[in-house]
Parts: C-alpha cells; structure tokens; sequence
C-alpha cells in the first residue's frame, strides 16, 4: 500500500486502539500487524510532524513486533542521529549517481560579473567532462590507494589514479571513511614533489578530514618542515586572490541587504550565463511569489531578454495554472533559453531535465509557529545545507552543470544542517489528540518527549488548552466522549467540530468542502498578466457574492459548487477558465470530500443519501456560523481605517492590529464609524516579511459567536471601573452592593444588558434575549453530545426544536446578505423584507459583486435559501419531525464598545457568568 505518512499514522493507531479496547474487554484480538511485514518511510528528512510522531510509536512497537521490519530512506538523511535513536540500528549506504557539478559562490559571482571579457564556462565544462570518471569502481580504488600510502607508503598506486585522470574531482578526492585528500596523504609524508603537482593542478589546501584537519596541519603535526612551508607559500598566493574576492563582496554587502533578492545581479548573472554558453535551461531559485513575479517583470523590461523567440522566461510555483507548469519540462525550440524562475518546489518534487545551470538565492519561504504569540509566521529565510544540496543537484541530474550560490562561503558554511522539524514549527492540536487515543492514561506532554526533537513545553500547553475549550479534553487532561470522535477523523479536531455543527444544521455540503479545502490547498490561481490578475480577484469576489459576499471561505465553496454543475453540464472548461479555478486542485477536492463523507457514514453521522443533510445548504447565516464553528476562537472585528491609513485593519482579541492579505476578498473593505464595527473570522494570524497578515477571512453576525463561544458574561449596561473606586467602604461592603446589583439585571425580561464574550466583546441586549441565548447554547451543547453518543439516532423532539430554532437565528441574522432580487433574495420564514437595509450594507462594497448570469445559471435549479430541516422520522440529522413553521421569537444584539480588560471577569463577584464546562462543548 502507498500512502502518506498521516494515512500510516491513523492506520497504526487504529490497530493499538482496537487491541486496547479487547484487552479492556477481555476479548481475543488477533496479532494488530499480521500481514504487515515492512514499513518503507521515504524521504524521511523532510521531518513532517506525521512522520516524528509516527517514529516514536515504531520504536515503542518494534520490540513487540520482531517480525515488523521499518526501512527509512533519504538522499540528505542524518544517517548516525536516526540510528541512534532507534537503538544502533544498522545503516546502509546506497550508492547513487549524479553528474559532476561545479560550485560558485557570492564571492565567484562578483568576479565573474567584474571581469571584463573571458568566458568562464568553458573550462568548467571540459574540467567536469573529464571528472565524470569518478564511478563507484574509482572511488573504492581511490579509497585503497590511500589507505597503501598512509600505512605502507606505497604512494605509486595513488599517484597512477590522479594522473590517469587529472580532474579536480580526483585531486580533492576525500576517503569515504575518513576524509582524507591526496594532498593530506603527501603533507603528511613529506612528499614536497607530489605536494607541487597537486597543488599545480588546483588541489584545494582548505579541504579538512572528518576531524578537522587540513593538509597543513598533516604536514605540522608529522614535523614536515618543508612541506609546511610550501604549502605555506601556496596559501599566501592564493590569498592574495582571497583578499581581492573579499574586498569586492564586502563593498557589496554594504550596498545590499543579503536579505533580500538582488533582481539586478540576478540578471546581469543570468545574462553572463547567456553569453558565455550556447544552450541549457537555467533554473532560478526565488523564496515567493512576489521574488518570482519582480523577477520576471524585471527580465522581460530588459532589451536583452524581451526577445521571446530566444529567451522563454517561465515561472513555476504551486498556485499558478497547470497549463503553465507544464511549461517548464517542454524543451524549448532550437536558438532559444529557458529560463525558470521556481519556488523550492523545483527542489525534490520535480526533474526538468534539460536544466544545465542553477542560480540559488539561498532564500526560501518557511512557515513557523510562534507559541508564546500563538501566530503562525510565514517568512523568507535561509535555506539548509541539505536543502543547498539539493539544489545544486538539480544542475546535475541528467548532465553535468554549475551552480552559482548568491550568498558567501562564510554564509554557506553557517547554514543549518537541515530544516527545523515541523513538529517544532507547527501547532499540534491534531497530534495531542491523537495521543490520548493512543493512550488515554499517558500525559500528552511525557509523550511527545519521546520524540526525535520534542515541541517546547508552550506549543503542547496551547494545544491542550485548544482541545479542552472544543470539549475534547477535560480540565485534567482526560479524553471526553466528543474528543474520541473528533480524533477518529481524519481532519483538525476544530474541523471535526465544524462538520458535526454542519450536520445537526442540515448544512453539511458546504462544511465538506470547508473541511477539505483547509487540509489541501486553494484552488484559485495566479494568473501571470497584471490585467488577469484584477480579473481573477474580481471573479473571486464575484463567487463569494452566492453566498452573501464578504468571504474568503465561502468563495472556495461557492467555486465547488458551481464547478461540479459546471462539470455535469459540460461547461468545466468554461467556468475554470472564465473565474480562474484549477481544475486538478477541484478534482483532488471531489475525492477527499468522497473520503471524508464515507468516513461520517461509516461512523454513522450521516446516512447512505447524505442529501438530506445539506438541506440548508445555500443558507448564508447558516454557512457562516458553520465557519465560525470551525474557526473560532479566530475572532476579531474591523477596525474603520485611521488617518492616513490607506486599509482597514482587524482588532483580535489580544488587542493585536492585524492588516488583511491583497489576496483577500475583504482587503478593499471598510465601514463607516456610525455603522459598529463588522466581526471577522479567519483561519490564521500570520506574522510575515511585512508584517502582521490574515489571509482568509469573513464577515459574521453577532449569533453565531454568542452561541458558540466558550464564555458569555452578563454585566449591567456601560459597568466599568467607574462604578468600584473607592469610597472608603469596606471590601465586603462593596461586594454586597455589586451582588445586589445584579440580581436586579436578570429579574425583569426587559432590562437592558450587556453580554460580554471572551472577556473582549460587548454586546447589548435584554435580559430575555440572553436567556433565551443561554437555554439555546445549552441545548446546543446537549444536542451534540447526543449526536456523539448516539450518531444514528434522530434528535429528540426537543433537542430538535432547538436545532430548528437556531437555524432560524442564524439564517435572519445571516450579515451581510446582499444579494438581488429573486431566488437568491428570497428568504423563506424570515420577517425581514426584502428592502430592509442591512446594518453592515452600507459603506464600500468592494467585498460584494452581484453574481453574474452564467453562474446564477449554474445554480438555478437549487432550492432557495431557507432553513429547513427532514421531516422523515428516520432520518438522524438535525431535528424531528414536530416542528413549528413560524420564526424562533428572538431579539437583536448589538454590539457596543469594547470592555475594559480590568472589567469584572468570569467568575468574579460583579459578574454574572453562563460558561460552558470544558468537558461539554
């Protein structure tokens, strides 16, 4: 079986959790892994938090296992740390074969450009032509030969081997054990006439053994005066050069900043290339988009690039069409260059096999999480020494090549060994999870120490705190009925909470979607010309506008949709082209949402016909409390711009200001100050190069944060400080006078209140509103719970009535709905007409682009928007069969000002607090 390393981990914990329950039950359970003889892990340096996690449960099995065999392979594998850990385990060396590549750093490239004239190609090409005898068979003889002459001083059948092929591969040829040169072997013997040859011959004098010697400390530490002195002498010519290479990157350096792409010497560099050789597809290495895209406008303003029929300047990068990826194997036609300009994915994933030249930029994006900030940053950084490797192999898979380095010796040699581990760099809810279904009794934290490279103690507390406040661990820790069956799906537990909401809301169609697209990627492309490119936000922004506009999220669902009608109607092509969608990336998403909608069949969620589910599917309040089940506690609230501001920007609950991405569909956004200020939901914070960034993003009404929130506090209208200065009355004094106060909030349904949720978010209302939302939060609650304790049973009648009560919430308060006259106006049992100008409606409407004809033509045959739930009575989902038709009686809230932090908090005498217990929901 093939799989990915997440596919084998939930397949390893599948079996240890069912032999766990039959020795609980005292049950027989055949041997879990009969049949399995091997696991074969691939790649194995590409340290995803799936494959560490997977290592430590491996080692805990193998023992019990003997006849479970585990192979890991790499290229770039830390061989001697992996044997380690699994005990001494044996390693095998495999040769491979690349071709010869000749290596240019910052401090080569400078000169290159200086002199004027000379081609500096050629030689290399001769030199790597003839050091492309180095096989297998000349590399065990080289090894001999040097072992004769350090312990015989048989010298005769080295030096035969170095003049039968005088390459620059053979002079500095390092044994495979010890790291000894030829030039070493004669330092240290004293042989001054072999020591001229080689170093005539280029042999390098800073070459060191595995333990740090050169071949001046051989020639010091076996007393070899004369030796030391004309390798003394070498050294002092040659640093003349040294000298002159490093005043010309100093004087460099101090007009460039390293960290950043120099699109100036990439092209004169390239152009160098260019003229000094007649063919080979050159590849470029960029950290992002942005460096790809300023690159290649740079090349193509340029009068010695701009020629198409000779130069073909591709890009190659996950987002863009796969038209234009294809591009980049096709050989070009005869009299023109290729020219890549690729992210790291043209690192292991791909071979283009006419790429003769590579140009490293020695940068790339890395996406990393920040515990003590809890953001994830995605920044520019510098690549590994194995990621470099890499790189420069790509000049050398199919023929020799060169590689050019823009960054200093000083800078290469300093480069990490390999990248960060992910399971350092990530948030590890799904892993934490996934432990106490391992092991319900071991502590999360004592678990993850037995990995290769343990997360910091901050990212498990977060973790944890994330699972307890979606109700999938207690406050000790301990594994709670609706944490087992968010950990048995293959998705974010937060996820697994969202599609289980999706169901019980008859909304499960768009959650699927939701679900699958955030495990994968974004089917939207980038278009190459800046006019495509307006288009392409434009389009976006279009398709969110089916359902209600103003959404990042719902615009990935909205393109599905009208994809998969689009696609029975023949029209795929059309529709792809017309709103700049990957196809490929859609097809990938109709298999996953296939798998994951068979995985909730199978634990019975959802019936055979799981079209009864999706009822309310085109409901957009129901679509956004979906996504707010799912993204929450991501909330925060738009900020109207400052002066001088040129965006609007989003305050969090830490009081962060955060900007939105220029991918967004909301990044044109902004409201009037007299209009309150939007709430927004988002995947993600990202701290960037420039900045602070959310990427995706969403309006949202106040319910579905009130009904899913983890905390709600009831306080008097405008309490603040204010109110507890003192007054020279005693503590007591004043706490009974607080607690008298508010016992009189709750006694009267019309008093006015205000709600307070998450300790930042106020909201006014009455004291009737807040316990009809207190009842229904809790009755959301206990519905959920039964839907995990009974998955195939039909909510009782009055679970159900709630079910449908909330839906009809959350479908009249479905902000901001903009959509036009018509189906796509009409919603059914609400008591808001259809003129009736929406709080948030006003203001810019950059967000909104009412859909166009062709895909109100896609989606003309779906039911119109209304809350609806089955009435079959065997149908598990959202409700029974007994429900009323009128509207659920409930009032506004409106949200004021943000509280004071030193407000009262949960939990204090001036507060009244409904909070949900961890151990629930």
């Amino acid at each position: 079986m093939f799989c990915t390393n997440g596919v084998l981990l939930r397949v390893l914990i599948g079996r240890i959790t069912n032999v766990s329950k039959a020795q609980n039950q005292k049950l027989s359970f055949d041997d879990a892994f009969t049949g399995i003889t091997h696991i074969i892990v691939d790649e194995i340096h590409e340290r995803d938090r799936f494959s560490d996690f997977m290592l430590a449960i491996l080692r805990d099995l193998l023992p019990l296992y003997p006849h479970l065999h585990l192979v890991l392979m790499s290229a770039t594998i830390d061989a001697e740390r992996f044997s380690k850990y699994f005990n001494g385990c044996p390693v095998i060396q495999v040769p491979g074969f690349t071709y010869p590549v000749k290596t240019f750093y910052l401090e080569d490239v400078l000169s290159i450009l200086q002199s004027v004239g000379g081609n500096h190609i050629n030689p290399t090409t001769n030199d790597l032509k003839q050091s492309s005898v180095l096989t297998d068979d000349y590399k065990s003889s080289m090894d001999e030969s040097i072992n004769l002459a350090l312990d015989n001083d048989e010298f005769d059948p080295l030096l035969e081997l170095i003049s039968a092929e005088q390459s620059p591969d053979i002079f500095n040829y390092q044994h495979s054990e010890t790291g000894v040169t030829p030039l070493m072997v004669f330092a240290g013997k004293g042989q001054v006439g072999d020591i001229c040859m080689l170093l005539s011959f280029g042999a390098d004098c800073s070459a060191r053994d595995h333990d740090g010697k050169s071949a001046l400390d051989w020639a010091q530490q076996k007393n070899q005066q004369v030796a030391c002195e004309v390798i003394k002498k070498h050294m002092e010519c040659s640093s003349a050069k040294l000298t002159e290479e490093n005043e010309l990157l100093n004087k460099y350096l101090a007009t460039i900043n390293p960290e950043h792409i120099d699109t100036v010497l990439i092209e004169r560099l390239l152009r160098k290339i260019c003229v000094d050789s007649n063919e080979g597809a050159i590849l470029v290495f960029l950290p992002g988009w942005e460096d790809i895209n300023q690159t290649r406008e740079r090349l193509l303003a340029s009068s010695f690039f701009r020629d198409s029929s000779k130069f073909l300047v591709l890009s190659l990068h996950s987002m863009i069409p796969s038209s234009e990826q294809k591009k980049v194997f096709k050989h070009p036609p005869a009299g023109a260059r290729k020219i890549i300009l690729s992210t790291n994915i043209a690192e292991t994933a791909v071979t283009i096999d006419d790429v003769v030249f590579v140009i490293d930029s020695g940068r790339m994006k890395e996406k990393s999480y920040d515990p003590y900030n809890n953001v994830s940053t995605l920044h520019s950084s510098w690549v590994s020494k194995a990621s470099a490797r890499q790189r420069e192999g790509r000049a050398g898979r199919c023929q020799p090549g060169s590689c050019y380095h823009l960054y200093s010796r000083f800078r290469a040699a300093s480069l990490p060994d390999y990248q960060i581990p992910e399971i350092k760099r990530m948030p590890i809810e799904e892993l934490c999870l996934q432990v106490k279904l391992l092991d319900p009794n071991c502590r999360v934290a004592d678990f993850l120490k037995k990995t290769l490279d343990p997360p910091v103690p901050e990212t498990i507390k977060n973790a944890i705190i994330v699972l307890q406040d979606l109700g999938a661990l207690t406050q000790d820790e301990q594994l709670t009925d609706l944490g087992e069956k968010l950990g048995t799906l293959p998705v974010h537990p937060s996820t697994s909470k969202m599609l289980l909401f999706g169901i019980l809301m008859n909304c499960l169609d768009p959650a699927l979607t939701l679900a699958c697209a955030a495990d994968y990627r974004d089917p939207f492309l980038l278009p190459m010309a800046p006019d495509d490119r307006k288009r392409a936000a434009a389009a976006k922004v279009e398709l969110a506008s089916l359902y209600g506009g103003y959404s990042d999220q719902l615009a990935v669902v909205a393109a599905f949709d009208c994809w998969r009608r689009a696609k029975e109607r023949g029209q795929e092509s059309q529709f792809c082209s017309k709103y700049f969608v990957s196809s490929n990336i859609m097809h990938m998403l109709s298999n996953m949402r296939k798998q994951l909608l068979n995985e909730l069949a199978q634990r019975g969620f959802v019936p055979a016909d799981a079209s009864a589910c999706c009822l309310n599917a085109r409901d957009p309040g129901i679509n956004r409390a979906v996504l707010m089940a799912r993204a929450y506690p991501m909330v925060g609230r738009l900020l109207p711009p400052r002066k001088n501001a040129r965006r609007a920007v989003i305050e969090t609950a830490s009081g962060a200001k955060v900007r939105l991405h220029p991918h967004s569909c909301n990044f044109n956004l902004s409201f009037g100050k007299t209009f309150g200020n939007p709430l927004m939901i988002y995947d993600e914070i990202t701290r960037g190069d420039g900045g602070m960034y959310i990427k995706n993003s969403s309006v949202v009404a106040p319910y579905p944060l009130i009904l899913l929130a983890t905390e709600m506090v009831v306080t008097p209208p405008d309490d603040d400080d204010s109110d507890n200065e003192d007054d020279g009355s005693s503590d007591d004094e004043a706490e009974k006078g607080t607690l008298g106060q508010h016992k009189e909030i709750m006694s009267s349904p019309d008093n006015s209140v205000s709600v307070v949720i998450d300790r930042w978010l106020r909201f006014d209302a009455t004291a009737l509103d807040v316990a009809q939302i207190y009842c229904l939060r809790e009755r959301l609650k206990a519905a959920i719970l039964f839907k995990v304790k009974h998955p195939q049973d039909v909510l009782p009648p009055d679970l159900g009535a709630t079910m449908y009560a909330i839906a009809c919430i959350l479908s009249y308060d479905g902000l901001p709905a903009m959509v036009p006259s018509g189906d796509f106006a009409t919603n059914r049992g609400s008591n808001q007409s259809s003129t009736e100008p929406s709080r948030f409606s006003l203001g810019h409407r950059a967000g909104y682009t009412p859909p166009g004809g062709f895909l109100v033509s896609l989606l003309s045959d779906r039911p119109p928007n209304a809350p609806h739930f089955h009435k079959s009575s065997n149908h598990p989902g959202g409700a029974s069969g007994h429900m009323q038709s009128s509207r659920a009686s409930i009032g506004r809230f409106d949200q004021s000002r943000r509280p004071q932090r030193n407000n009262p908090g949960p939990g204090s005498s001036a507060a009244r607090t409904f909070k949900r217990q961890r151990n629930g929901v």
